[in-house]
């Protein structure tokens, strides 16, 4: 049986949130041993990290499958928004860890400040950090390319948690380095880019929380998706004057909702033709699964 577009989207973030489960769980075992032989505070929290990379990992597993459920008697408009709930999820989760290394960072600043000296860390430490910088960043353009091209927004949020743990490491290979070649004195050189890093981690979970919270609260398709629903809407010129045009996205599908008018003495079969012709129109562009609500007045 030939699998539905539908099947074929799950099946691909499927796959690439399974890979990413595998590299985080094995990222997360190497630094935090690299951590702990090395005696390195910056590599346990870039540990710690890659932890919370594989927890927003199985709640993407969970709420894909519930969003790719059909519509049913509870859900009229499908389950999509179990997708944008999940978007929420990990915007929250960077949001956390990227406070918690700006906290964490802070305090080991003003430690130094007050004259106590960080411990050197050991080689082990700047191979483990090295290692999460390649394989992050390939696992981050790998799962932003599905995301885009399943349109999903839960999938792209994951891959910037991905580049989030590769900035992580970055800032810790730039402190590690410095406190392992440069002395006692650049040692606070590994929390002080540990605050940059997490304030980029901050950005990006803000603006995950905020796209999130904008389609939870029925925010409108954006000025020129609208404007292309109309041109679609009115290629036959037998439709005149659209109005009351409604759009809003339900995770990574979209409800259109828009009033036509037609000649007065027109048929209801051919006003009912023309309707699913434009019905058809905008699944063809906007996918299969867009729901396209039409309603048609008659010309004054």
């Amino acid at each position: 049986m030939e699998k539905t577009t539908a099947e074929i989207r799950t099946k691909q973030i499927y796959r690439v949130t399974l890979l990413g489960m595998f590299v985080n769980m094995a990222l997360f075992v190497f630094k935090l041993v690299a951590g702990l032989i090395g005696r390195s505070g910056a590599m346990i929290a870039d540990a710690v990290h890659s932890a919370s990379d594989f927890a927003t990992d199985i709640v993407v597993l969970a709420f894909v499958r519930i969003s790719a459920k059909p519509r049913d008697d509870d859900h009229h408009w499908g389950h999509g928004k179990y997708e944008t709930l999940a978007t929420l999820i990990i915007g929250v989760a960077l949001f956390a860890v990227g406070v918690e290394i700006l906290l964490d960072s802070a305090e080991k600043i003003s430690a130094v400040v007050n004259g106590e000296v960080l411990p050197r860390p050991g080689a082990i430490a700047i191979v483990a950090a090295a290692l999460s910088i390649v394989a992050k960043e390939l696992l981050y353009r790998y799962t932003i390319r599905v995301g885009k091209q399943t349109e999903s927004p839960s999938v792209v949020a994951n891959a910037w948690h991905h580049r989030s743990d590769a900035l992580s490491s970055i800032g810790a290979l730039l402190g590690i380095g410095a406190a392992y070649f440069l002395g006692e004195k650049w040692r606070i050189a590994d929390p002080i880019a540990a605050i940059v890093v997490s304030a980029l981690i901050i950005k990006v979970s803000l603006d995950l929380c905020r796209k999130a919270l904008e389609e939870l609260l029925e925010k409108s398709l954006p000025r020129e998706v609208e404007e292309e629903i109309l041109s679609i809407v009115t290629v036959n010129p037998k439709v005149q004057k659209p109005h009351n045009l409604r759009t809003r996205r339900i995770g990574s599908d979209i409800a259109i909702e828009v009033h036509i008018r037609v000649e007065g003495t027109m048929t209801v079969f051919e006003s009912h033709e023309i309707s699913r012709e434009i019905e058809q129109s905008l699944r063809k562009r906007f996918g299969e699964r867009t729901a396209v609500a039409i309603h048609i007045e008659p010309l004054k």
